[in-house]
């Protein structure tokens, strides 16, 4: 080998060794970035025939497994909805009060039918009227009314996130048509684009939180988006790709059909059932499936109160005109909609709880019954024995069944069913609404816990394969600290024969 060969191949080793110690110091410079990751200078051997004349350094490139993060997004995306639930649901739950102190629906139902129990034993009692009986049936009142805005605000807080979710979707795939155009330019010029697709990795992360995507990317630097939901998502660089307007959500509206909430629109067209996964796939299941089921089920709970009282003649619950809605109309499109909202101690029974013995309704049919007059039996309990053995019993005092609860034919367009079976006694009905709601509350958080363990799981593995570890990359400085040192050497090894070589000659 000649000594200028010896001096090309040390000179090209000197330069790729301060471009790999430069790229190491730019790794442990931004271990903390968020979405940067390993990069390493790659050499290539550059040869003249048979014989080697030195190394070559490549433009810095990602240590990043796609198949690896694509399901670290996927992880991520669940993640997401997770929260989301179970932040939803917590709501919910804390507003059917604390079980250990009794503050369930299916508890006071059962504390207001004690306080009839209680009642029988001294009717004229005006103490137990009020106290007892009358103050239950309040409580029981303010929890359906409780239940009903929480979910009513709970649902009506989603869509209104959702709105602000999908202008955020906008403004990222218009930073990932960017990013995504500045790959493929650098790509197309044979320049190294690692730090602008760590950015883009980045944005598609962003994006994933909000819906599920998974990223093609193929060799000229082109990214494409596919939705889980079968949709091939647009990126572009201006304009906005996804819409939804505003709306005000009563307990009557729902989507789709001939429903009133307004639709998620691609470009115009309606694809609210292809947003899938993230927060905007579980903010629609939460809108349109699981709190309107909670509230229907919260109405035909009301709407049965009522009418299972009312037909034992006491009108102890109503709306506020006085109306009691008939159960056993299909929920959809009647006056149950909304009832627990509603629902109140009928105000004539409050200004005079003599009623609560007396009874307010004349009841025909094959079990009649008169109210007790003003100035009659003080000791009348006829109306409280229909109370405590039908209202709250199985059958009518016509001996008729209940006809059970409405578990099916649910929401605001019919659509939704209860995930329980159709007891006959009213106290059995709320305690499995109470019972199914937390629970579901409680299999959210579960699921958060799982989805959280899955992402830590990948967020380390990936963090292992592809970010910076500062450690490694330090005791790559001194490997490459040797090897500058090596070439160093060579060049002045060389140097000097040059300068003996010349010596020699003159």
């Amino acid at each position: 080998m000649s000594l200028d060969a010896a001096l090309l191949i040390a000179r090209s080793g000197l330069l790729h060794t301060q471009r790999a110690l430069s790229n190491a110091s730019d790794n442990v410079a931004n271990a903390e970035t968020a979405g940067y990751t390993r990069k390493r200078v790659v050499s290539e051997a550059v040869t003249a025939g048979e014989q080697g004349m030195g190394v070559r350094s490549l433009g810095p490139t990602r240590d990043v497994d796609n198949a690896l993060l694509n399901e670290l997004n996927k992880r991520r995306s669940a993640k997401a909805a997770a929260e989301l639930r179970e932040g939803v649901l917590a709501l919910i739950d804390q507003a059917h009060g604390d079980p250990a102190n009794a503050e369930g629906l299916g508890d006071l139902v059962s504390e207001l039918r004690t306080g009839f129990i209680e009642l029988r034993t001294d009717p004229a009692q005006v103490v137990k009227q009020q106290a007892v009986v009358l103050n239950a049936a309040q409580r029981v009142v303010e929890r359906f009314n409780d239940l009903s805005e929480t979910i009513g605000q709970a649902r009506q807080d989603v869509h209104d996130d959702l709105v602000s979710n999908v202008a955020e979707v906008n403004a990222t795939l218009r930073e990932i048509s960017v990013l995504k155009r500045g790959v493929m330019e650098r790509t197309g010029l044979g320049a190294p684009s690692a730090d602008i697709e760590d950015k883009l990795d980045l944005a598609v992360a962003r994006l994933g939180e909000f819906l599920e995507v998974k990223p093609l990317r193929q060799n000229d630097g082109r990214l494409v988006l596919l939705g889980a939901g079968g949709i091939t998502i647009p990126t572009p660089e201006s304009g906005d790709v996804f819409s939804l307007q505003n709306s005000l959500l009563a307990p009557d509206k729902y989507y789709g059909g001939a429903g009133t909430i307004p639709p998620i629109l691609m470009n115009g067209v309606d694809v609210t059932k292809q947003m899938v996964g993230g927060k905007i796939g579980e903010a629609i299941s939460l809108r349109d499936q699981t709190l309107p089921r909670y509230q229907a089920e919260l109405d035909v709970a009301a709407a049965e109160l009522a009418d299972r009282f009312r037909a034992e003649g006491l009108r102890l619950f109503s709306d506020s005109v006085g109306t009691v809605p008939d159960p056993n109309l299909p929920y959809a499109g009647s006056a149950q909609i909304g009832f627990a909202d509603k629902i109140q101690v009928n105000p004539a029974v409050v200004s005079e709880v003599r009623l609560l013995r007396d009874g307010t309704e004349t009841i025909g049919g094959g079990a009649p019954f008169t109210p007790n007059p003003v100035g009659g039996p003080a000791g009348f309990v006829t109306l409280i024995d229909r109370i405590l053995n039908y209202s709250f019993g199985e059958t009518t005092s016509a001996g008729a069944s209940w006809g059970g609860f409405a578990t099916s034919g649910l929401g605001p367009d019919g659509s939704l069913s209860s995930p329980f079976g159709s007891p006959r006694i009213i106290e059995d009905y709320v305690g499995l609404i109470a019972a199914s709601q937390t629970a579901d509350s409680a299999q959210a958080k579960t699921d958060l816990e799982t989805a959280e363990q899955f992402t830590d799981g990948l967020e380390a593995r990936f963090n292992r394969e592809s970010r910076v570890d500062v450690d490694s990359e330090l005791g790559s400085l001194i490997q490459l600290q040797n090897a500058y040192a090596a070439n160093a050497r060579v060049i002045s090894t060389a140097q000097s024969m040059w300068s003996t070589l010349f010596d020699s000659v003159r």
